[in-house]
């Protein structure tokens, strides 16, 4: 299907409740007219959050250029802060989605929105319509990423068959915000704690001192944009793993904000995946 036939959801729904799972981590439950549509998605799937501008409390979706690969403009007072986040779970018995925020301060919009949302805020959806595979089959998974990993890590592990066996590592703030992921597959759970992620993390050092499958294998990796690239060139150029055997993504870029880091970071992603 071309882009110009690809069907788009864009939802625009409120804030109905939240909680923190972890001091450090915030689930936003929202309702609306278009969970419906969501319903048909795949949970833990990359979609495209809008936030309104301070004051507004309506969303007013930008439209995006594929031929120059950018957002088209928009009036500052109208126009939304764009996020990459997963939705993590979704009850049509309560016509509700819930996406998790990591709760890093308030230096992030994303994280300043979640920590300050309330019952009745918009938040804008978008994402692509219809189902899409999450992760091949295969007999041993490595999963490895830091905090902002843990929607799609959670919707990973909740889907793998009791067969299935690997590793899952995980890097939060600290002890209390480690959470406890429910799966059927024989996992291995490390936690890493970092204060700092913001200085640098541990996650490829830790990946290199593990003994990994040699055979049947996946690994996705999700994290800082350095670590990513670091544990995807280990894995790719000093193991041998092949294209179709690793995922990798980077949400955030140290020192960078996200939309100043897309482009970067997309080229990133499309030489490893493709």
């Amino acid at each position: 299907m071309g882009r110009a036939e690809m069907k788009i959801i864009q939802a625009e729904l409120r804030v109905s409740r939240k909680e923190y799972l972890t001091p450090h981590y915030i689930r936003i439950y929202l309702t609306g007219d278009g969970v419906l549509e969501i319903a048909d998605t795949t949970i833990g799937v990359n979609n495209k959050i809008m936030i309104p501008p301070p004051g507004l409390n309506k969303v007013y979706f930008p439209e995006f250029d594929f031929e120059k690969g950018q957002w088209k403009p928009m009036d500052d007072d109208v126009r939304p802060t764009v996020r990459t986040y997963t939705h993590r779970g979704i009850d049509l018995r309560r016509n509700e989605i819930w996406i998790d925020f990591v709760a890093h301060g308030d230096e992030g919009p994303a994280s300043a929105w979640a920590i300050g949302a309330k019952t009745g805020d918009v938040l804008g959806v978008l994402m692509k319509a219809g189902k899409t595979e999450l992760f091949p089959q295969a007999d041993n998974y490595l999963l490895v990423g830091d905090a902002t990993a843990l929607p799609v890590f959670g919707a990973i592990l909740e889907n793998l068959p009791a067969s299935a066996k690997g590793t899952c590592i995980v890097e939060v703030h600290g002890r209390e915000d480690v959470q406890k992921l429910y799966t059927k597959a024989a996992i291995d759970f490390l936690w890493l704690h970092n204060e700092v992620p913001q200085e640098g993390s541990l996650l490829a050092d830790l990946v290199k001192m593990k003994s990994l499958p040699q055979t049947a294998r996946f690994a996705y990796v999700a994290a800082e944009f350095s670590t990513v690239r670091e544990i995807r060139n280990y894995l790719r150029k000093d193991l041998g793993w092949k294209r179709e055997e690793l995922y990798a993504y980077s949400y955030w870029k140290i020192g960078v904000a996200e939309d100043k880091s897309a482009n970067e970071r997309r080229k990133e992603s499309e030489e490893v995946n493709s």
